[in-house]
């Protein structure tokens, strides 16, 4: 099943979401007015000797209140965690992990996860610990790929060796790619929302133990805001129950996709494998297995990768499936738990290359880039960042490395990539020394080396930077993107490698991009003149003006494109010649496409493919455009386009 065929799905399970939840809110009303009935008996119809008539509009009060609550917790928690990832992550107790960290432990953690970012295209997400769980647990969060978090638990970087680690986030990174972090984060709000009536009734409690209120009539009102708080927590538990059954069914059958995923990810079973078997250990022996003690572990438990709270409710309303059925899906038979005992060295000495990551389940293909080398001292391993093919590679320098996770230096990383030549660098070096000059000065160290770097490593030397950047105050990402767009605008025109760049900038660190983006166009066709700038503007890039004959060959191209989406009878008319092709018309058509519906975007990506592909090896400037167009749409890039940023066979600067 593809991307966007997860995403789909994802968007089918938020209907069985909004459906449950109906029914979990019609329950809980009419619970609450059978309970405030019952009461209403139990105050004033014994002193009356009958029952006195319900007040006028009795039930329909009771309703509207129960309902505000509902709907009041469910608006609350999801604007709360409008943040997305990060939200989640402070939300389950987490503190984020720098880029820079010098913990042996860290350090491995945040080498493996930038392997799996580059090999699969997209930004490294942020990375938090959940520093007080010792348990075996972690969890992906965000609302797109462009902002994801990923979150572990401190026993799980004391227990598991590398492999094991490495399979525990190709699995998170399934549910980055398979479109399952939006829909939980919706469920989290629904959660809150429905479960609002206990905490309502517990405050009632609180109320009536405390309140020191009589009357002569019937039963004290002390008791009676006792009781109706105590009826009202046990209806609330409607709500839990109604949270488990939501989350077993649109969370189950995701866990066993993103364990299938993290075999193929990595080609190694026993990584994830082994993971879940010493989580098996953990809970026959010591009991903690993959439990969370943070007091929201509950309301988070459909995030992580096992269960957070002992099962007390099997089948149906147990939110992972079982551990043995899980591994038996692994290995194709059953397997027996392993002891998880804290590890004597954190971090494993192998200089072994890694295995390569395909990512075959995301419907994209490349390889690892990073081997592990261990320093002479025997302790932090230095990763060693490879590019190219055997015709080729380049390592990133200490000072690049160093850099890309440094939220000062990796600012100074972007504009290097932006620096020209001549006069324009000129230009562009006074606005850096007007910004500091010791920002200047980085710049133009850096440049150093990255001109060193074959042109397929340098979008992914982003990547790499993404998680330091985002470290940055919003203020300060603005400042950031406003001095890319004078730095660009230095020589009053704007390259293809400037325009790449900006837009995946502007995508990861705009105030607005890690917000959810609401679906408006379900069809291409609603679309029709958005995608023909976009076709038209990767046709003149795959055909450069040096071509015998340019304009027939980017037309051809722009055709070539057009017949994969015949839906939208696009013709020779349609096509844009360069003036057509403005900044901001191909950035409104980019911003279009990125409210697609999840499954009309694959066809757009495989129409765009099509322009680039003429049967020779795909260019890195059609890559780099094609990368910049799918992390404008929220998508990931193809098999093509990843298997040129590993394998192009570029000559080197000298």
């Amino acid at each position: 099943m593809t991307f966007f065929e997860q995403q789909h799905q994802a968007r089918q399970e938020t209907r069985k979401l909004v459906l449950l939840f109906a029914l979990a809110v019609i329950a809980i009303v009419v619970a609450v007015n059978l309970a405030m009935a019952l009461l209403w008996i139990f105050k004033f119809g014994s002193h009356h000797g009958a029952l006195r008539q319900y007040p006028k509009g009795f039930f329909e009060v009771n309703t509207l209140v129960t309902l505000l609550l509902i709907g009041g917790g469910t608006l609350i928690q999801t604007f709360n965690l409008r943040d997305g990832g990060d939200a989640v992550a402070l939300m389950a107790g987490g503190r984020i992990v720098s880029p820079a960290s010098g913990d042996l432990q860290e350090r491995r953690l945040l080498n493996v996860v930038e392997e799996m970012a580059l090999a699969s295209g997209i930004a490294c997400p942020k990375v938090y610990l959940l520093e007080h769980e010792d348990a075996i647990n972690a969890f992906a969060a965000g609302y797109n790929q462009n902002e994801a978090v990923v979150a572990v638990t401190r026993g799980t970087l004391n227990r598991l060796t590398r492999d094991e680690l490495q399979g525990v986030v190709g699995h998170e990174f399934s549910h980055i790619l398979n479109g399952d972090m939006r829909l939980n984060i919706h469920l989290i709000g629904v959660l809150f929302g429905i479960q609002m009536i206990a905490g309502f009734g517990q405050q009632l409690m609180n109320v009536g133990r405390y309140w020191g209120g009589r009357d002569d009539k019937g039963p004290p009102w002390q008791l009676v805001l006792f009781l109706a708080g105590l009826v009202l927590f046990v209806v609330g538990y409607i709500g839990i129950f109604f949270g488990r059954l939501i989350k077993s069914a649109v969370s189950r059958q995701r866990e066993f996709l993103a364990d299938a995923s993290a075999v193929q990810f990595t080609r190694n079973p026993e990584g994830i494998g082994g993971a879940l078997r010493k989580i098996g250990g953990l809970t026959d022996g010591k009991k903690i297995g993959s439990q969370i003690n943070h007091p929201n572990a509950e309301q988070l438990s459909h995030l992580f990768l096992g269960s957070v709270r002992p099962n007390l409710l099997d089948g149906w309303f147990a939110t992972h499936p079982p551990l043995a059925e899980r591994l038996k899906r692994i290995y194709g038979r059953s397997m027996s738990p392993l002891e998880a005992p804290e590890l004597a060295v954190p971090y494993a000495a192998s200089v072994e290359r890694l295995p390569d990551l395909p990512f075959a389940v995301a419907g994209l293909a490349g390889a690892a880039v990073a081997s592990a080398a261990v320093s002479p001292a025997g302790g932090l391993p230095t990763p060693s960042l490879e590019f190219g093919n055997s015709s080729g590679k380049a390592a990133l320098t200490s000072q690049l490395n160093g850099a890309v996770h440094d939220p000062f230096a990796a600012r100074a990383v972007v504009y290097a990539l932006l620096l020209g030549e001549g006069a324009e660098r000129e230009a562009q070096l006074a606005l850096l020394k007007n910004e500091t000059p010791q920002q200047a000065a980085l710049t133009t160290f850096l440049a150093e080396s990255i001109v060193q770097l074959p042109l397929s490593a340098r979008l992914p030397l982003v990547d790499l930077a993404t998680p330091a950047l985002r470290q940055l105050a919003q203020p300060e990402r603005d400042k950031m993107l406003a001095l890319v767009d004078q730095l660009i605008a230095a020589d009053s025109r704007i390259t293809l490698a400037e325009f790449v760049l900006q837009t995946i900038l502007a995508r990861r660190l705009a105030p607005r991009s890690g917000r959810l983006v609401p679906v408006k166009f379900n069809k291409l066709s609603e679309l029709d003149s958005d995608i023909a700038v976009l076709l038209s503007l990767v046709a003149h890039v795959a055909v450069p003006a040096s071509h015998a004959d340019a304009v027939g060959a980017r037309l051809a191209a722009f055709l070539r494109g057009a017949r994969v989406c015949p839906e939208l009878n696009l013709a020779a008319q349609h096509y844009c010649d360069g003036a057509g092709l403005g900044f901001p018309r191909v950035r409104l058509a980019l911003d279009h496409a990125n409210q697609l519906a999840p499954l009309a975007k694959p066809q757009l990506v495989k129409a765009l493919l099509a322009v680039a592909d003429d049967g020779a090896a795909l260019q890195i400037t059609s890559a780099d455009i094609l990368r910049a167009i799918c992390a404008g749409i929220e998508a990931p890039i193809p098999p093509a386009v990843a298997a040129t940023y590993h394998a192009y066979p570029w000559q080197f600067d000298s």
